[in-house]
């Protein structure tokens, strides 16, 4: 029973394989025990590696939407208005013109393209049905700037954007509640604010970024959208909510930005120490920022988990020591029939590391389980990092090698004698 415990003449070295086998023995003995051990081990295995996934996949599924938006385009949004003391959100205030956007796409240098656009919430309305969307009246470079284009049908031309045509290209979200799925909304009439609409084109789906379903939208020419839906609200030229801005490179952009400050800052009369009536945004920027702000938010809440390993590190130090006294009378046995102190240090410092090394097993599995699950409910990339698996195997053996080292060290240093005599 004990053979592998003690060195003979003929055993120099006790067989790995022989310890690991009464090691398993041992703990498969007391399941429960050896179970509630794990547990904490599990957890925090398991916590790591599910947060890093979802942190790492949420980060991926906002930078490719910001991407497919396009990172070499600069937003130009148009100041907030003022009523009373309370200060609207930014937009609010017909600040910006088509004009302004003409006369970067002509001022500019750096500018590859420029597009603007008027935005509205309306309701929609089809036959019997009827849904509230965002409507955007745009111009012929938008669906380039912003890298979507129809999947049926066709976008609106310059003449039908001259002639201030009563026509609609619709994203799938609209498409699907107002005619179903599958059905071809081509060349038929929807009604927008009572006004009537020519069905042309499909959008391609997009996706939603955060609580913004950016399929949920009907696309109309801007002359049409300022001259039947909005009104002519600016004092000289068309206003429209915002402007977008394409460079060729990330250096051109850089350059844009600082051309386009000063001309709209010329066009409308601003000097210092006056506060601009537009904003600037950058997508590159919002792309670093946020990618900053998930990997610090995804470090703490990690680190966080890790004192779950802690705990589970106690855990198993706290059982092992249980388990030392229980088996006193054992280990004196075994001590008597000649097992060597390092046979006894080794045989509990194995058991330790099994029980980590299992546990981070199955707590692995358990993240990649979990993070799987997180990412089909809630729609982002599954990203699994092949360095949060190692992290996670080395974080689980270094605990047991942590946690069993006292325990084993006592085992081992029992006097015979007195571990006979205990009950």
């Amino acid at each position: 029973m004990f053979k592998g415990f003690y060195k003979t003449k003929n055993t120099r070295t006790v067989p790995l394989l022989e310890i690991l086998t009464m090691a398993a023995e041992t703990l498969w003995s007391n399941k429960l025990r050896t179970g509630l051990t794990m547990l904490g081990v599990i957890i925090g295995i398991s916590s790591v590696i599910a947060i890093t996934s979802v942190g790492q996949g949420v980060q991926k599924g906002v930078e490719q939407q910001i991407q497919a938006l396009g990172t070499d385009v600069i937003q130009i949004l148009a100041g907030a208005a003022r009523s009373g003391n309370v200060r609207q959100g930014v937009g609010s205030s017909s600040t910006l013109t088509w004009e302004d956007a003409k006369a970067i796409a002509t001022q500019a240098p750096s500018a590859q393209m420029v597009s603007a656009y008027l935005q509205r919430n309306a309701q929609v309305v089809y036959a019997g049905q009827n849904t509230s969307t965002t409507i955007y009246g745009t111009d012929l470079n938008y669906p380039e700037i912003r890298n979507t284009h129809p999947q049926q049908g066709r976008y609106f031309t310059q003449e039908e954007l001259d002639t201030v045509a009563q026509v609609a290209i619709l994203g799938p979200t609209v498409q699907r509640t107002l005619f179903g799925q599958g059905v071809n909304p081509i060349g038929e009439k929807i009604r927008i604010q009572g006004e009537a609409y020519e069905v042309i084109g499909v959008m391609e789906p997009k996706g939603s970024q955060g609580p913004m379903d950016r399929d949920d939208q009907v696309f109309i020419p801007l002359t049409s959208m300022s001259k039947r839906l909005v009104g002519n609200n600016a004092l000289v030229g068309v206003s429209v909510n915002g402007i977008l801005v394409k460079g060729a490179n990330q250096e051109q952009l850089e350059a844009a930005q600082f051309q386009v400050t000063n001309l709209l800052r010329l066009r409308h009369n601003i000097y210092p120490p006056q506060a601009d009536d537009f904003r600037l945004t950058n997508q590159a920027d919002i792309v670093s920022t946020f990618t900053s702000i998930v990997g610090l938010f995804t470090v703490m809440v990690v680190a966080i988990a890790g004192i779950s390993l802690v705990v589970g590190g106690i855990g198993i130090a706290n059982i092992m020591l249980v388990s030392v006294v229980e088996r006193t009378r054992e280990i004196g046995i075994r001590k008597a029939v000649g097992a060597t102190n390092s046979a006894i240090l080794n045989q509990f410092l194995t058991e330790a590391i099994v029980i980590s090394i299992v546990g981070g097993c199955i707590g692995m599995v358990t993240g990649i389980l979990l993070a799987f699950i997180a990412a089909n409910t809630f729609k982002f990339p599954f990203v699994i990092s092949l360095l949060s698996i190692i992290a996670g195997f080395g974080l689980s053996l270094s605990v047991g090698l942590v946690a069993g080292v006292i325990p084993a060290r006592n085992a081992s240093k029992l006097d015979p004698i007195t571990a006979l005599r205990s009950d």
